[in-house]
């Protein structure tokens, strides 16, 4: 996937808005009066909303008769969940890196600390 396809996913998903059409649309397909019906806007509105989801290529737009019925286009969710999951492994490596640091460090601090204890007190 194209790092700017990526980004109209991402910039798409980071409305909440957006995120519900996307879970209704989980359920099945819809018509934009059916998708409308929950939210307190307009039906433009939700069209524009419609519109960002189907650039992005989350959506797809099926004109029959009068109706136009929207989709859920899964392939480019995906492709975003397979792109964090990589980073996510990145992240995971670098903090059980720095788990095993620490982990040394405090297992020295306590040699340390017990060669302190040893040490004879001239009091």
């Amino acid at each position: 996937m194209a790092t700017d396809q990526l980004s109209k996913v991402f910039s798409a998903l980071a409305d909440p808005t957006r995120r519900d059409i996307l879970t209704r649309l989980g359920q099945g397909d819809a018509t934009v009066s059916e998708l409308a019906d929950p939210f307190p806007i307009s039906l433009p509105a939700i069209s524009r909303h419609l519109k960002v989801l189907e650039t992005a290529g989350l959506i797809s737009r099926d004109k029959r008769a009068q109706w136009r019925t929207n989709s859920l286009e899964a392939a480019p969710l995906k492709e975003a969940t397979t792109w964090m999951e990589h980073l996510s492994h990145v992240w995971d490596d670098r903090f059980d890196r720095l788990d095993a640091h620490l982990a040394a460090m405090k297992a020295l601090q306590g040699t340390t600390d017990t060669d302190k204890e040893e040490e004879p007190n001239d009091d």
